[in-house]
């Protein structure tokens, strides 16, 4: 026990001087730290108090140097101002030596205009005084030259002007006849030139126009068949093509009736193939005739494809080939379209190709300007424009499209190639036994030209021979003078062009004739 007793008390009399020595040690380290900061605490305030005079010094340093050079800089302005005010001075004076030379310029300007004025004054009561002299002058000779004239100053006045006009109607005249001299001269020259290449190069066939067909028949028998009990076949034959089958007392043959070309090979194709088989009842009938509708719309499409390829015209749409292919049965005034058309066609390329145009653009318009005429009846509205509007369907160019639409003036042509096709279809048409017109419409082409030229003044009779292509104006002597003529035959013609523009050229003569007669006693 005292053991443990004695090591307690060893154990805290030690801790005891342990303590002791630390904190002396530590009151030590205390007191040396103080005097540590003491002695830097006197040496920082020695050293800010050398810091705190240096600034002084410097500031004042600073303070005497920016001091002298604001007076420096003032000195300098000061001096710029007194320039300033010397430029400023002298700039004022010279303004009002300036002014004082403009109003002395001004009272001299007005002073002369005060004298012009005055001048001015002078001279208009003068000038007055002058006109009323002129004015009585001029009274008195008027009275004069209307007491030797005997006629009033109106009236020479309208015969001066009445005399005036004469000499100007006949001066223009001249000049109007002049001009067109010139311009038919060149006009003609290019015209026939282009027009004698084309029509020499290309010859064509015609064909007559029918609206029947006769069908040739093996044997008298064969017209029981095709009326069939009862006439069940040939009225379903007739309401499947569209046609009238005529059986008369013509041995072996019938005829197939219709305006339709197309409809009429139809019932041909149909007759021909029920011949052959013999087999004739209204099934069978109706089998043939599809049959025969395809394979004619086929051999359409491939005669519109020979036809295309023949003229060089690439990339015509399959129903525009169909359509140019049926062609080949219609006709227009005894002439075969699709004969006419490839005609056009080539005239237009000729023409195209003499001019400098395109070719290729002029016989494909050629060549569609009459497709109007393909097309079903049931579409309504002119050929042109119904052949314009199909051929836009399918794809063909504005120019194309234009130039079908413009061929018969249903629309005013605008570009060279509607230009070509025109002519190029009155060439056609134009030609010697291509057309055979009706003798009825003939008759009143030749009677409308003639009621146009007795419409004017001054006409005696008026003569349209040459089966209308010219027209001979007789007129009085004693009312139309020959440059009166002139201007006479201009008139019918534009006249014709107005009321008539589908007869082409139609030349206009006027005749006047001065007899004198005297009989001998």
């Amino acid at each position: 026990m005292e053991i443990v007793i004695a090591t307690v008390l060893g154990l805290l009399l030690g801790g005891v001087g342990v303590f002791l020595a630390k904190k002396a040690q530590d009151d030590a380290k205390k007191k040396s730290a103080k005097v540590e900061a003491e002695r830097i605490i006197n040496r920082a305030k020695a050293e800010a108090a050398k810091i705190d005079k240096d600034s002084k010094n410097r500031a004042k340093d600073f303070e005497s140097r920016a001091r002298k050079n604001v007076e420096t800089d003032i000195q300098k302005q000061k001096s710029q101002l007194k320039h300033k005010e010397g430029q400023l001075d002298r700039r004022l004076k010279d303004i009002d030596d300036q002014l004082k030379q403009k109003l002395e310029e001004n009272d001299r300007f007005v002073q002369s205009l005060k004298n012009r004025e005055e001048r001015a004054a002078v001279a208009e009561t003068r000038l007055q005084d002058a006109e009323k002299k002129s004015e009585q002058h001029l009274s008195d000779l008027r009275q004069k030259l209307e007491s030797v004239a005997a006629m009033s100053a109106e009236e020479a006045k309208r015969e001066l002007v009445d005399a005036l006009s004469q000499d100007a109607k006949t001066a223009a005249a001249k000049r109007v006849q002049e001009i067109e001299q010139e311009a038919d001269r060149e006009a003609d020259q290019r015209a026939k030139k282009v027009l004698a290449v084309a029509v020499s190069r290309l010859a064509s066939e015609y064909t007559s126009e029918r609206t029947v067909s006769v069908m040739p028949l093996a044997g008298e028998e064969m017209k029981g068949k095709i009326i069939g009990r009862e006439g069940r076949n040939i009225r379903t034959l007739e309401a499947l093509c569209g046609v009238d089958v005529i059986v008369d007392d013509t041995p072996e043959a019938v005829v197939i009736s219709g305006f339709d070309p197309v409809r009429r090979e139809l019932a041909k194709r149909t007759l021909e193939k029920l011949m052959e088989d013999g087999r004739v009842h209204p099934a069978r009938i109706e089998e043939v005739v599809e049959k025969q509708r395809l394979e004619l719309n086929k051999n359409l499409k491939e005669e519109g494809e020979k036809v295309c390829v023949e003229l060089g015209i690439p990339n015509i749409h399959a129903e525009i080939q169909r359509a140019i292919g049926s062609l080949k049965y219609r006709h227009s005034n005894t002439q075969n379209l699709l004969n006419h058309c490839m005609e056009v066609a080539y005239l237009s390329g000729i023409m195209a190709a003499e001019i400098g145009a395109n070719v290729k653009i002029a016989r494909r318009a050629g060549l569609l300007h009459d497709i109007g005429k393909a097309i079903d009846h049931t579409v309504e509205g002119n050929h042109a424009i119904v052949g314009a509007d199909f051929a836009k369907k399918y794809g063909e160019t504005e120019v194309v499209c234009h130039a079908i639409r413009a061929h018969h003036n249903d629309e005013p042509p605008t570009t060279v190639i509607a230009l070509i096709v025109q002519a190029a279809n009155i060439i056609s048409k134009s030609r010697p036994a291509a057309r055979r017109p009706g003798m009825d419409n003939y008759i009143n082409r030749l009677q409308d030209l003639e009621s146009i030229g007795n419409s004017f003044d001054g006409v005696l009779r008026t003569f349209a021979v040459q089966a209308g292509k010219e027209v001979r104006v007789i007129v009085e002597a004693s009312r139309v003078t020959d440059d009166q003529s002139l201007m006479l035959s201009r008139d019918i013609a534009r006249k014709i062009e107005r009321e008539m523009p589908h007869l082409g050229q139609v030349r206009v003569a006027v005749v006047r004739e001065t007899r004198s007669v005297e009989m001998a006693r």
